[in-house]
């Protein structure tokens, strides 16, 4: 069944309002089993609006609209579904008399334009809403179903979950599922992975395999669709292994799992300790560690470095490493690093210099040049990396590289 999803609202085009709808509707659908392989954005007008739905009716099986269910005279997505089809408005009581213990129950009168949301399209199926006054409909005609659901995304998620999901799966009971996997790349480029997994890519069918660069990190997601999770599994798996006999040392967790929640689950079982002295970050590296349950047990302390007067006194970087060489540079890395790990008595210590940006570059060292070591008892590694982003893509960039060169150091020491 192909799925159409319709987020309406203005604000949504303005950049107001983030559109968080889809995201979750999409992956709700499609864990159910539906190709949710159309999505469009439109604003509160007529004419636009029935422009979309024809399209919609045109190419889809379900149409599921958000928005646009509310008492204003803005709100206009049943109307409009409604004079598509061809199918008169017509005045639920029962709804109507939630809307009103609604507002009884808050103490309030209930305003006489509430009386637009309990109007509803002829033979529609309604969608109770717990949450709010606009329920959710269900309008079946031509062999086409739409749904509408409330735009506010907690209605909206109360609905999809209490209302839409069952009603679809009574609907389509032999829908099938559509279930994924996710593998998260360290040290590797995307155009590299790419390049791998070529071969795979051309002749997939089903299950499919994509390669996203999201959030400084390579993911690969694996797809399958199935009559059940159980086949899913035992599809994906066959081609998981198959990518990970090219990419297994690049390969450090799956699904959620977080670069930070790998290094703090190998010093745990290493029963080791780490530090950080950070410049260019400014404690990102610490902040996203201790985002980490348990992670006092492994990180004993940071120090934020920014200035020249702090890598010289408080992680005792040579003054003349710094005048010689300059705050970016390998040779003051290496010595953050020993410091760090020195004042803190850690098993690792890792040391960040770099340039963030957008200002502070030259053309010997550039916006985005990073220097980030890693030192332990046998002896200090360190990496030159130029990022190419944003301030706050560089310093992400810088962090997930420094987590990823010491989850390197651990597992070839100890």
């Amino acid at each position: 069944m192909i799925v159409e999803v319709i987020n309406t609202g203005t604000e949504l085009l303005l950049g107001d309002i983030l559109n968080t709808n889809f995201q979750y509707l999409s992956k709700a659908l499609n864990q159910k089993g539906f190709d949710v392989l159309y999505q469009t954005t439109v604003g509160d007008n007529e004419t636009r609006l029935r422009e979309v739905l024809k399209i919609a009716i045109a190419r889809a099986d379900i149409i599921v609209t958000t928005g646009g269910l509310g008492p204003t005279r803005g709100d206009i997505t049943k109307e409009m579904v409604a004079s598509a089809l061809d199918l008169p408005l017509e005045l639920d009581q029962e709804t109507l008399e939630k809307i009103n213990q609604f507002f009884i129950h808050r103490g309030i009168c209930m305003p006489e334009n509430n009386v637009k949301q309990a109007m509803i399209p002829q033979g529609a199926h309604i969608l109770k809403n717990d949450a709010g006054t606009a329920p959710g409909l269900a309008v079946e005609a031509d062999d086409k179903l739409i749904i509408l659901l409330p735009g506010p995304p907690n209605e909206m998620k109360h609905v999809c979950t209490e209302q839409m999901l069952p009603f679809l799966e009574e609907h389509f009971s032999q829908q099938g599922i559509i279930h994924s996997k996710v593998l998260r790349l360290k040290g590797i480029g995307e155009s590299t992975v790419a390049e791998k997994l070529d071969d795979i890519i051309m002749s997939q069918t089903n299950p499919t395999i994509a390669i996203y660069a999201r959030s400084g990190e390579i993911i690969i997601r694996i797809t399958a669709k199935s009559i059940d999770y159980a086949m899913a599994e035992a599809m994906i798996a066959e081609m998981e292994a198959e990518v990970r006999k090219r990419l297994e040392n690049n390969i450090y967790g799956v699904d959620n799992e977080s670069l930070a929640k790998k290094l703090g689950e190998e010093l745990l079982k290493r029963n080791s300790t780490i530090s950080f002295a950070e410049s260019c970050t400014g404690g990102l590296a610490s902040s996203m560690l201790t985002d980490i349950p348990g992670s006092s047990e492994y990180l004993l302390g940071s120090v934020v470095s920014y200035s020249n007067e702090a890598k010289a006194k408080v992680i005792n970087v040579s003054e003349d490493s710094l005048k010689k060489y300059g705050a970016v540079s390998e040779q003051v890395a290496r010595e953050m690093a020993a410091g760090v790990r020195n004042l803190f008595n850690t098993t690792l210590g890792v040391g960040i210099t770099g340039i963030a940006g957008p200002g502070g570059g030259s053309s010997e060292k550039p916006v985005g040049l990073v220097y980030m070591a890693i030192a332990s008892e046998k002896g200090i590694v360190c990496q030159k990396h130029k990022f190419h982003g944003s301030r706050t893509d560089n310093k992400l960039r810088s962090v997930l590289a420094a987590f990823s060169l010491a989850l390197d150091k651990l597992n070839e020491e100890f």
